[in-house]
């Protein structure tokens, strides 16, 4: 089922399918979210839980057994329940099943939460623990923004503004996923030019930038997105490697990829988040739509 909220600036559409946010429309049309063309990826902003990226192997261990997972986990093909709807929110939940207990042995409930306000759009995501014990669990954004947002320009035309000076080395990922431990200088400023030869070696992944907006701009017309991400360590940028689809992904992250010579147990792993018995868990990030 397809769920709508509307302004007068804005609508979005949310599938109860994972959860997911299918659309972003200005009111004179524009779309600014890519819109799941299979071509090019099947996905339109999809919430990644709970694990971010891929294992390697496809695989981890935890309570001493070993489970596989497909990147990025379940809850992106998982049907969650919608519990609210207002005029300006809706609220999503997932909870722990005997199916998930099968590849992810805690017990958890995950709500997803969309606001509309204005031109923007919060995403607030809320893990809770429901078991006895300890629960480990990453969780993160992979929203596919329009690029270009305006019809007839290029992927080239566009640029990623930061809202502070950046010098940064990306994380190099493995062509089977996992992280490697080498960096490429990548940011040196607050602008990054788009081209599609920079995702060459699959996504940009960052864990040291400053910067909490990251802005898709056009040198050629007004229009922007901003990606709002305030307290996430780490970032994702990725659009297809064999180049041409139009759309950029800016993905703020609580967790990331195994590196490739991680060996241990989830517990262990660098980046997780690890919940004590009856907490929470609360992140959130928000689309600026500019004109």
């Amino acid at each position: 089922m397809i769920h709508t909220l509307k302004n007068d600036m804005l609508t979005l559409t949310v599938a109860d399918r994972g959860a997911e946010l299918k659309s972003i429309t200005g009111n004179d049309g524009t779309e600014y979210l890519f819109d799941g063309d299979p071509t090019w990826w099947k996905y339109t902003s999809p919430v990644l839980f709970p694990i971010v990226g891929k294992l390697v192997g496809g695989k981890y261990r935890a309570e001493g057994k070993e489970f596989s997972l497909p990147g990025h986990g379940f809850a992106r093909t998982s049907d969650f329940q919608c519990v609210s709807e207002s005029d300006g929110e809706i609220v999503f939940k997932l909870n722990w099943s005997d199916e998930t207990l099968k590849v992810y042995p805690y017990k958890f409930t995950l709500e997803i939460s969309y606001v509309l306000k204005k031109n923007t759009v919060a995403v607030i995501w809320l893990v809770k623990n429901v078991d006895n014990k300890p629960i480990y669990f990453s969780i993160g954004a992979h929203p596919a923004i329009k690029c270009p947002i305006v019809e007839g320009e290029n992927f080239d035309d566009c640029y990623l503004k930061f809202n502070k000076k950046e010098k940064s080395a990306r994380l190099l990922l493995l062509p089977t996923g996992p992280l490697s431990h080498e960096r490429v200088d990548t940011i040196d400023g607050d602008e990054l030019n788009l081209n599609y030869e920079l995702f060459k070696g699959d996504a940009l992944v960052f864990d040291d930038l400053k910067s909490d907006e990251i802005t898709i701009r056009s040198r050629k017309s007004s229009k922007y997105v901003t990606v709002q991400a305030k307290g996430f360590p780490y970032w994702g940028i990725w659009t297809p490697d064999k180049g041409g689809a139009p759309f950029l992904c800016i993905e703020p992250w609580h967790g990331h990829a195994d590196f490739d010579d991680f060996t241990g147990d989830i517990t262990e792993k660098p980046g997780i988040n690890k919940l004590e018995v009856e907490q929470s868990f609360g992140a959130n990030y928000t689309f600026i739509i500019g004109e």
